[in-house]
């Protein structure tokens, strides 16, 4: 029987070449994808010095000040027209993407690129503490789907060029290819197995690449790491990872404050003026905190002598205002801004250290990189993509031990104090906002997907006759972009999605059998 081409079968029959077709919709998505973030961060380049030129000019004549009120003002306007006609470019854009993998959330792939870009870089205008890199792994996502749709690719890859397209979106943002590899499977798509590697190594190093030609070899971050910290320092590196812990717990709490806050006022998108109204008055009294937070770092990275109260001030206004731009609803991202917050806590961590306990100050720097890996391994937790993260944007991997080290113990302080990681808390609200409810399983829960491959045990089995793992639930089946309600006698076939529901407590065990029922090696 022939099967119809472009269907899930038509692709999984031609095993002998399905590697090296990954590999070209790796490198056809990381092109559009990487090409997108890379115009959109050099709009929020253009945005920022834009900033640096109107509070010089405040500074040197009020009245200016004034007539930025009223600019502020219409962006306001504009920004809130663009969150009523696509909701979905809110925030960072990251649970959309988990949640389009989910099957939960379709996004008009199209409208998603052009009001994400616009909204974002309106905000940037603005001076909001939001950051590039959450918005461009959403773009590079839309491009994935874009191209999907556009070649009728079937559901399967279609989700895989969605993590190709997210991969190289960060791996452009932050020149950090394998960090985009690592934070697409680990955060986005959640499966490690080699066919999906392959496709999202090649995406992020073009995504690379095509970022490296237009801002040049040079890594993110331009710290200067003389010395890896020496041994008998490392109580005061678990310190600092329980320090990083606890930041993290914080940030991430008051985040779901202050967005539920803005909720329960119900404001249809206006939200966005507080924080812009806000960046009015930082721009006359304290415009270092406006922007993502790129002139924060290069304070830091150029070697100023702050007195640890100055560190303290800036570190809590950015800290508030960041929870504000971001809780409003605004299209951006808390990428940068919370590795900006984790440096200041190095910072002020390192100061003590040296002022009180007679550190040498050469060091400073290694506290304010451990810092950053651990706010994000806190924070988001993904602590290999935060340890892979900081040492490909530092440039330098002399602090690996450490840097793993402290992001292990903030991963470990904010595990057992049993807070959420931030995406998943967004995604769960989101959810909810979109009319699905994902406590209605009842109990802790945990939701994945896996792909039936050519050659698996489970292949042309009826689901009745798998032995499967423990506690785990097969809920949903998705075949050639329809969805099957399984039943015993439902048959498995090459190419099915299964969509599986297992206990949280043991969903990596669980999900790593699953996975192996599903998966057959092309070697």
């Amino acid at each position: 029987m022939k099967t119809k081409r472009g269907s899930t079968m038509h692709v999984l029959n031609t095993a002998d070449h399905f590697k090296y077709m990954l590999i070209l919709e790796g490198i056809a998505t990381g092109l559009i994808a990487g090409l997108i973030a890379v115009v959109y961060r050099i709009l929020l380049g253009y945005a920022e010095e834009g900033i640096t030129w109107v509070t010089t000019m405040i500074q040197k004549n009020l009245w200016y000040l004034v007539g930025w009120f009223v600019v502020l003002i219409i962006i306001g306007f504009m920004v809130a027209w663009l969150l009523k006609v696509e909701p979905l470019i809110s925030g960072s854009g990251i649970p959309q993407v988990e949640g389009e993998m989910m099957s939960f959330i379709d996004q008009k792939w199209y409208r998603v690129l052009l009001a994400k870009i616009t909204g974002g870089l309106l905000c940037a205008c603005g001076g909001l503490s939001l950051g590039r890199e959450g918005p461009s792994i959403q773009l590079g996502a839309m491009a994935g789907k874009g191209i999907s749709k556009i070649f009728h690719k079937v559901k399967m890859e279609e989700r895989l060029l969605l993590t190709c397209g997210a991969a190289a979106g960060l791996s452009a943002a932050f020149n950090a290819p394998l960090a985009g590899v690592m934070f697409a499977l680990e955060e986005i798509h959640k499966n490690f197995s080699v066919s999906v590697l392959i496709s999202v190594m090649c995406a992020s190093v073009t995504g690379d690449f095509i970022s490296r030609n237009v801002f040049g070899l040079s890594p993110a971050f331009h710290f200067v790491v003389e010395e890896t910290l020496p041994l008998s320092y490392y109580g005061m590196i678990l310190l600092l990872g329980m320090l990083c812990g606890l930041g993290g717990v914080l940030y991430n709490k008051a985040t779901m404050k202050v967005q539920a806050l803005f909720r329960k006022w119900n404001l249809s998108g206006y939200g966005v003026m507080i924080p812009l109204l806000i960046a009015g008055c930082l721009a006359y009294c304290l415009p270092e905190v406006l922007g993502s937070g790129h002139r924060m770092i290069e304070m830091l990275s150029e070697g100023h002598n702050f007195v640890i109260e100055t560190l303290l001030l800036l570190l809590v206004c950015k800290f508030a205002f960041s929870l504000i731009s971001f809780g409003s609803g605004a299209p951006g991202g808390i990428f940068f801004p919370l590795l900006v917050l984790g440096s200041f806590v190095g910072a002020i961590f390192g100061s003590i250290a040296i002022q009180m306990f007679g550190f040498p100050e050469r060091f400073l720097t290694n506290f304010i990189i451990m810092a950053m890996a651990g706010a994000f391994a806190a924070i988001v937790r993904a602590p290999i993509t935060g340890i892979i993260l900081i040492a490909e944007m530092s440039g330098t991997l002399t602090h690996l031990l450490p840097l793993a080290i402290v992001s292990l113990v903030a991963y470990l302080c904010a595990s057992l104090l049993r807070c959420e990681p931030i995406y998943e808390s967004l995604l769960h609200r989101l959810l909810i906002k979109n009319g699905v409810n994902p406590d209605a399983f009842g109990g802790e829960k945990h939701i994945v997907q896996c792909v039936v491959q050519l050659g698996s045990p489970i292949c042309d089995q009826a689901i009745k006759d798998v032995k499967w793992p423990n506690k785990c639930l097969i809920i949903s089946i998705e075949r050639q972009g329809k969805e099957i309600i399984p039943k015993g006698s439902t048959m498995l076939h090459t190419g099915d999605t299964l969509i599986a529901l297992l206990n949280d407590d043991d969903a990596p065990y669980i999900q790593h059998e699953l996975e192996k029922c599903c998966t057959q090696s092309w070697e």
